[in-house]
């Protein structure tokens, strides 16, 4: 593989970070990808000049300047359905003639030519919940021919775009994906790469740390995939890249002693096991899962914050008595360190934060005070209890009962301190869960805050969450349940299991 010399920038593409245009930007899933990346994936997939090289979302024209640029004089060939996108190609250097090979159309729905001997991509990412019903019916049913069985339905657009290629990678044919981390850890993962590997040969996984992260500016956390049409093996490389340079990666792959980057020659069946987007686990890291020591539910989902979750002036402008309402913390940030105590609600109310939650229990409407039926009215106005979640409570402004747990997990979030000690007494919103410790005792409570701290217990969180842009990692009440506390972070606390 040859080293590119000075790679020619991809255009420029502004990244909004909300309102309509980056509505516009998630609905074509389009994110342009980096030249030193580009030129690396491009190195390795015509490391064996092939005639042709095949991108089924060709954008701007990245992979192909990349190819250029290494030296590739072979053909292109692929799929773009934005032709104003298409346009920009000429800025990266290609001809005309380069780009011949280029159809305008839907590459899921379109006549693939193939088998091609080379495939690179950096599919849209586009989510589930953007794809029609007939879409989703169509790509079940490619799934299924690909490997035998349906995905779930939560699987994004990028998935099939890997599925319908690998479909049409020719025998010893190379391919190079650019993917979200979250093909590795959604539900129908673990059998969507054991069916792959079964069928193909695994050739490398390449992570990024966050110093190198290919897309800075977005909330997802890429990887790269090399894949061969060959007879699958048993080992995998796993890299970790840790610069944004073209040599960084191709260092790594080859093997170089001068690489920066780390590689873990991992056994495919662990690394199925642990997940392509995960670490392998270090000696020692495993223990006792959580569920032996606490019971984990998700915070209260209010269905309108601004309506039911008030601040202390809030109250008195509507002259609502506090009786009628609970202690709650709504953001992570709300919470500093980690222990929540009564005094930073103080503050947070000083701040002009909201810390009072609506909470009745069964009193009927006509027993409620005229300050607080006037309020209700007032949300009926606006509509609220025709609102999805709310609607399907009895009576609509009924809040789902919690108790208040000892302990908060910050479920997503980049924060050192996750696990919280609740000495305020709140119950959470949504953007935490709620952790019970099994034995009501204070002293209990601490010792499990303390082993859940710990940085070789906090270290397991990957093992058990989806990862997100920026290190943000985010876990479900049901994974919690799997962290393990390592048995030497237990005897350190003196946390026996109950």
């Amino acid at each position: 593989m040859t080293v590119p010399q000075g790679p020619k920038p991809v255009p420029h593409q502004p990244l909004p970070s909300l309102g309509p245009r980056r509505e516009a930007l998630r609905a074509k899933g389009q994110f342009w990808t980096p030249s030193w990346l580009a030129n690396a994936m491009a190195a390795w997939v015509t490391a064996a000049h092939p005639d042709v090289l095949f991108d089924p979302a060709v954008g701007p024209g990245t992979f192909f300047a990349a190819a250029r640029e290494i030296g590739f004089t072979g053909a292109f060939a692929g799929f773009e359905l934005d032709k104003s996108v298409l346009a920009d190609a000429h800025r990266l250097g290609l001809r005309p003639l380069d780009l011949a090979g280029v159809r305008i159309a839907d590459f899921i729905q379109g006549e693939v030519d193939g088998p091609y001997p080379a495939v690179i991509s950096n599919p849209p990412y586009i989510r589930h919940h953007r794809l029609s019903d007939q879409q989703k019916r169509t790509l079940r049913q490619l799934a299924t021919q690909s490997l035998g069985f349906p995905l779930d339905g939560r699987v994004g657009l990028h998935v099939y775009f890997l599925l319908k290629c690998l479909k049409h990678l020719a025998p010893e044919g190379r391919l190079a994906f650019l993917l979200p981390a979250d093909v590795c850890e959604g539900v129908s993962s673990a059998a969507f790469w054991k069916g792959l590997a079964e069928r193909y040969h695994l050739d490398a996984v390449i992570t990024f740390e966050e110093r190198a992260a290919p897309f800075p500016a977005v909330d997802t956390n890429a990887i790269v995939f090399l894949l061969s049409h060959r007879p699958p093996g048993r080992t995998v490389r796993w890299l970790q890249i840790q610069e944004p340079r073209t040599e960084a990666v191709l260092q790594a792959l080859q093997g170089d002693p001068q690489s920066s980057a780390p590689v873990h020659q991992r056994e495919l069946g662990e690394l199925l096991a642990t997940g392509l987007s995960r670490p392998p686990r270090l000696k020692g890291s495993s223990g006792v899962p959580l569920s032996a020591f606490a019971r984990v539910m998700r915070g209260i989902a209010t269905g309108a914050n601004e309506f039911f979750f008030l601040t202390a002036a809030q109250l008195r402008q509507h002259g609502l008595d506090q009786q009628f309402f609970q202690r709650a913390i709504g953001r992570t940030r709300d919470c500093r360190d980690g222990r929540l105590r009564a005094e930073d609600l103080e503050a947070l109310e000083r701040a002009g934060r909201p810390t009072w939650l609506l909470s009745l229990g069964k009193q009927r409407l006509a027993e409620l005070p005229d300050s607080l039926r006037a309020y209700l009215e007032e949300g009926e106005r606006l509509g609220l209890p025709h609102r999805s979640l709310i609607k399907t409570r009895r009576p609509w402004y009924r809040m789902e009962a919690r108790r208040r747990p000892g302990l908060l997990f910050a479920y997503l979030g980049r924060r050192d301190c996750r696990f919280i000690e609740n000495r305020a007494g709140v119950v959470p919103l949504t953007g935490f869960l709620c952790v019970y410790p099994r034995e009501d005792d204070d002293g209990y409570r601490e010792r499990l805050w303390r082993a859940l701290n710990d940085p070789r217990t906090i270290a397991n969180l990957p093992f058990v969450g989806k990862s997100y842009g920026g290190g943000a990692i985010k876990v479900e009440p049901r994974q919690l349940d799997l962290l393990e506390i390592p048995t030497a972070v237990l005897s350190d606390v003196g946390l026996t299991r109950p």
